[in-house]
């Protein structure tokens, strides 16, 4: 009662979504910028399952903005040392370590048994395989990116029907050329934030309560604090979720 007492008194929460919350699992792809804002805040609002794929070690540079992470922890796996934070800010938390790469070929495995995905990944092969696959298994996928000081958010759910667009809607073809945060760079608060909004959108899916991103798309502009909500339609044509595409 204590723990959750500030989500307790909500209306659109109370004991009956705090409840919902701990019966609830929720997988992250990627333990970097946003994957660390958003599992500290889904810890810390009572998620009873967090599973967490990244095959990564924690490296100097990702302390800018990494911010479970600290300077003992590098050389370290991620997922252990992610976890080992997770418990410290929440015991009530199971969390599941899944130390490898997310490819199309073991998507669907990993992302079995769970409510709700969300991907923090930063390359667009392994967005379009997560896309496919919570297409698949009919979950919704909550995807953020960010890059130098600009952020954008969305939810996906194409499986509810015409109102409701897939990833590849949004993004039809990977790019010939994909620029890396390495080379871009990212402001370190920016990542906390659009993780933290992740976390915020999940807890709202798994409750039922609020409006869904899904059909819609947030952008953020950190530098003229610009958030812009604006309307995501579905591709007709699109080759992955169009009517055409299953026939």
């Amino acid at each position: 009662m204590r723990r959750y007492a500030r989500h307790l008194v909500l209306p659109e929460i109370g004991q009956a979504g705090q409840e919902k919350l701990l019966a609830s699992s929720v997988l992250v792809i990627g333990a970097g910028g946003l994957g660390s804002g958003s599992l500290a805040y889904l810890a810390a609002a009572g998620i009873g399952h967090l599973g967490i794929v990244e095959y990564d070690r924690v490296e100097l540079s990702n302390l800018q903005r990494q911010i479970l992470f600290e300077t003992s922890d590098i050389g370290r796996l991620k997922v252990e040392a992610a976890a080992d934070r997770i418990s410290e800010i929440n015991e009530d938390c199971r969390v599941t370590l899944l130390p490898q790469r997310l490819k199309e070929a073991n998507a669907g495995e990993l992302l079995a048994g769970f409510d709700l995905v969300l991907d923090g990944s930063d390359n667009f092969a392994t967005r379009f395989a997560v896309a496919k696959a919570a297409a698949a298994a009919k979950i919704p996928l909550i995807s953020a990116a960010i890059s130098g000081f600009s952020g954008q958010l969305s939810t996906f759910k194409p499986y509810l029907g015409k109102e409701h667009p897939c990833y590849r809607c949004f993004v039809s073809e990977q790019p010939e050329r994909e620029i890396t945060c390495a080379q871009e760079g990212i402001v370190g608060p920016l990542a906390g934030m659009m993780g933290s909004m992740q976390a915020l959108e999940a807890i709202k899916e798994l409750l039922g309560i609020g409006q869904s991103l899904s059909g819609h798309l947030l952008l953020v502009d950190a530098l003229s604090w610009s958030i812009r909500k604006t309307t995501l339609p579905k591709d007709p044509a699109c080759a992955f979720c169009s009517p055409a595409a299953h026939v």
